[in-house]
């Protein structure tokens, strides 16, 4: 069920757990601004879920709230998690959902990157 972006944060959701060591999960990656763990369902051969270990909802939330320290920590998480896996150079795709109409799932803000395959074109209908 897609969730309400400009809603608060529910400190109830299954990222805050997985932050919590509540519920397990694969991680790739962690430091003290994120956590990086492969999908439960990926959608490529490569499909790693990155989020910041602060308590936004959406990027918008993130950008408008998070200290500079966390917003730098969290885009070099990203980089530092694509360069490990092996990505940068046949190149890899990041997605983030905003929202009901994006189809948002998760109220945590978090970053999909895929790779390990040609992608293809990002198709909008």
């Amino acid at each position: 069920m897609p969730v309400d972006a400009t809603l608060p944060y529910d400190d109830q959701n299954i990222f805050a757990k997985i932050l919590r060591g509540e519920i397990p999960n694969r991680t790739v990656y962690e430091d003290e601004w994120a956590l990086a763990f492969h999908d439960i369902n990926p959608q490529a051969p490569i499909h790693i879920l990155v989020i910041p270990k602060g308590t936004y909802v959406s990027w918008d939330d993130f950008s408008g709230k998070a200290s500079e320290a966390e917003i730098a920590g969290f885009i070099r998480a990203v980089g530092h998690v694509a360069r490990e896996q092996g990505l940068v150079a046949p190149g890899y795709r990041l997605l983030a959902n905003a929202g009901i109409d994006s189809h948002q799932e998760v109220p945590h803000l978090h970053v999909h990157l895929f790779g390990g395959k040609a992608l293809g074109p990002m198709l909008m209908r």
